[in-house]
Parts: C-alpha cells; sequence; structure tokens
C-alpha cells in the first residue's frame, strides 16, 4: 500500500476515531448483540441482524484506519521549507480573477478533506493546479463550468 499523507492534525482526528470506535462503539455492539441473542430465536430477530450489521461496519471502519495509520506519511507543516511554494499541508490566499471573491484552503490529505473547513483534497483539480505555484502564480483549474482562473496571494505553512 502506498504512503498516505496526513497533516498532524489529520493523523490526530483519525487516531480519535479509532479510539472512540475500539473503546465506545465497540463495546456497545458487543453488548446489543449479547441483548439481542438473550431473546432467543434469531432467524427472525431484527435487532440482532441489525447489531450484527454494525458490528461489520465498526470492525471495517477499525481495519481501515488501522491501515491508514500504519501507512501514514505526517507532514507538519509548520516545519515545511517549500521557498513559498504551494505543496501539501500549506495554507493558501487565493483571488478568482473573474469574479474578484478571495478565499483560503489547506491543501491536505484525501481523508481529511472538508469544504466546509476550507481543507481541499491533494487530489482535487483545484489542488494539482496549485501544487508548485507560488504568490503572484496564477492557476488555471478546470471546474464542471469551465476554466476559473484564480492569482496565488500568499502561501504559508501553519
Amino acid at each position: 500500500m502506498a504512503a498516505i499523507p496526513l497533516t498532524v492534525r489529520g493523523a490526530e482526528r483519525l487516531k480519535e476515531e479509532l479510539h472512540r470506535l475500539k473503546t465506545v462503539e465497540r463495546p456497545a455492539v458487543i453488548n446489543a448483540i449479547s441483548e439481542a441473542r438473550a431473546q432467543g430465536d434469531l432467524s427472525e430477530n431484527a435487532e440482532y441482524d441489525a447489531a450484527k450489521e454494525k458490528q461489520g461496519f465498526v470492525e471495517g471502519r477499525i481495519g481501515e484506519l488501522e491501515g491508514k495509520l500504519s501507512n501514514a506519511q505526517i507532514i507538519d507543516p509548520t516545519t515545511l521549507d517549500a521557498e513559498g511554494r504551494i505543496v501539501f499541508g500549506a495554507t493558501v490566499d487565493l483571488e478568482d480573477l473573474e469574479s474578484g471573491d478571495k478565499v483560503t484552503y489547506q491543501v491536505v490529505g484525501d481523508d481529511e478533506a472538508d469544504i466546509r473547513e476550507r481543507k481541499i483534497s491533494v487530489s482535487s483539480p483545484i489542488a494539482r493546479a496549485l501544487i508548485g505555484k507560488s504568490a503572484g502564480d496564477v492557476a488555471e483549474v478546470q471546474a464542471p463550468a469551465g476554466i476559473r482562473e484564480y492569482e496565488v496571494l500568499d502561501v504559508r505553512y501553519i
């Protein structure tokens, strides 16, 4: 499996989720299964079926998180020295040249991406267009509505 890039905060969130799944969700599912078993006939027991299905989901997610964390390449943006270029972990201030709108994004791993938090995946079209650019450069992004141009106003490693 290839290395999975994560910021320090992204790795912490995955570890927190893994801990919650192991210490809260897994015991709750085991308890629900044992309660459903106590009700008797399992062939027509909807609670048992639902608990077993949830157990499959929880165990699958635990395996997925453990795999990602074992292959994680954790990158601390504060220690980067990319000479002002946009790289994984960088926080970027952009201006849409057509509308004049200004926006700030951080380039993060696929598992951390959340547009509401202004975190974009390193594999997204906008991040791929921005990688390697510096303040003052213009990046062309292929968007569903056509090509959008963004000027890089600032690049920070925070």
